[in-house]
């Protein structure tokens, strides 16, 4: 992956107020989707308007059914083809796997469609949200494993409809919000950072693990990596970040989103997480983003940046900050990092057989099938053993992201019997 050059796109202009921005909400009953439900409610408080015409989850039909009603939205998609949705209209309902794609090719046909917030986890967001970005549509994305499996896929399309990337996790909100301060005008990425741009720094929790010993992390049981000190996310990303591999999937979607290479990028772990990322000009002047670690302030300025409207979120009392802390990775405690590198430098099908690798890992660690330090070490030998190649279709991503969870499943042990 080599650096990419500044785009040459106009900046953006200011919100047409005489319309609502149409939305489409996917992963809606998951963390993030809740908690844009809260900024959407603030926003309207505030006099920004939003008017959310599809709603995308996976199975939780409940939750669903209930923010359907209360955000008056008649279309929705849920991949369970059997749970029941009693209170919809059975006509206005997309079931499957394929579901919410067809949500957004819906909407947009129906009155048009502003603005996708993609939040599902995992890859089974990609078709959705490639679909959004094929439409021309700006996504805000907080679903990393989108740029990780098929990056080169997903921004040249953007490049080519004009479609932005905003970005919704926090690190490269706060980057993003970084690189705005600069005299070049507000930018939507992808963009490629020039050479005034030095280094691009995320910061890391370290998870519920940081501080323990390499043996007791290699045999770590879920609970306790699920129990992470200052977040509250759901329980793939709070198991990547138990291993770091959640910055592994965040270095390669910052050097998407930004047009960087590894020689521009790093980690620190700041256990503190009020500090998101760093950059680092060309004049040794270093931009850091700060906030308590509350998703819904990148939730809102993908929403509405460059404005910055009334927010929901908590505020930081700098007053009440004794210390904030920073500390290489170690990598021998945590060698997810490395992968991630070697992801960004091979290109091609490398993300797309890492990040299959790791997700069927982290649920066969959540299904008792391997330890802590195995899960880890099968996505670096799936990299190993499956090998890249190049990518010209979504077919050439999905097949590398199958033959990658083949090569997990082959190296497991039998599935726990209920």
């Amino acid at each position: 992956m080599t650096d990419q050059r500044p785009d040459p796109r106009p900046t953006a202009t200011a919100p047409d107020r005489e319309r609502p921005i149409r939305l489409v909400l996917l992963g809606s009953t998951g963390s993030i989707g809740t908690q844009t439900v809260e900024v959407l409610a603030g926003l309207e408080r505030a006099g920004r308007r939003f008017e959310v015409v599809g709603l995308a989850a996976g199975s939780n039909a409940r939750v669903l059914e209930a923010q359907a009603s209360a955000l008056g939205v008649s279309r929705v998609a849920l991949a369970d083809a059997n749970a029941p949705l009693n209170g919809l209209d059975a006509n206005r309902v997309l079931r499957g796997v394929n579901a919410a794609e067809q949500l957004v090719r819906a909407c947009h046909e129906d009155g048009g469609v502003d603005l996708v917030v993609g939040a599902m986890v995992g890859s089974a967001g990609l078709p959705a949200t490639l679909a959004a970005l094929e439409l021309g549509i700006d996504v805000a994305l907080a679903n990393k494993e989108t740029l990780v499996a098929a990056g080169e896929l997903v921004v040249e399309t953007a490049r080519r409809t004009g479609a932005a990337l905003l970005p919704v996790d926090s690190e490269h909100s706060g980057v993003w919000q970084c690189l705005n301060s600069d005299a070049t005008g507000f930018r939507k990425p992808p963009f490629g950072c020039g050479s005034e741009v030095s280094r691009i720094t995320l910061t890391a929790s370290g998870g519920a693990l940081r501080d323990w010993p390499a043996d007791r992390i290699r045999s770590a049981t879920p609970e306790e990596a699920l129990a992470h000190p200052n977040w509250d996310m759901g329980a793939k990303v709070t198991i990547d970040s138990a291993s770091l591999t959640n910055k592994a999937l965040e270095l390669i979607e910052a050097a998407w989103l930004f047009g960087v290479g590894t020689d521009r990028l790093g980690a620190l772990v700041h256990p503190q997480s009020i500090v998101h990322s760093f950059v680092e000009f060309a004049d040794r002047s270093v931009v850091a983003q700060l906030g308590m670690p509350d998703m819904k302030t990148p939730i809102q300025y993908a929403l509405t940046g460059p404005e910055r409207p009334i927010g929901v979120a908590p505020r930081l009392n700098l007053r009440e900050l004794t210390r904030l802390d920073f500390a290489e990775p170690d990598d021998q405690r945590f060698p997810a990092l490395a992968s991630g590198f070697e992801v960004i430098e091979r290109g091609g099908t490398a993300g797309a057989v890492f990040n299959g690798a790791n997700e069927a890992s982290v649920e066969a660690f959540l299904a008792g099938r391997v330890d802590f330090g195995t899960m880890t070490d099968l996505a670096r030998e799936a990299l190993a053993s499956v090998g890249t190649n190049p990518i010209r279709s979504l077919d050439d991503v999905l097949e590398a992201d199958a033959e990658a969870r083949r090569f997990v499943e082959s190296r497991l042990s039998p599935a726990r019997k209920p």
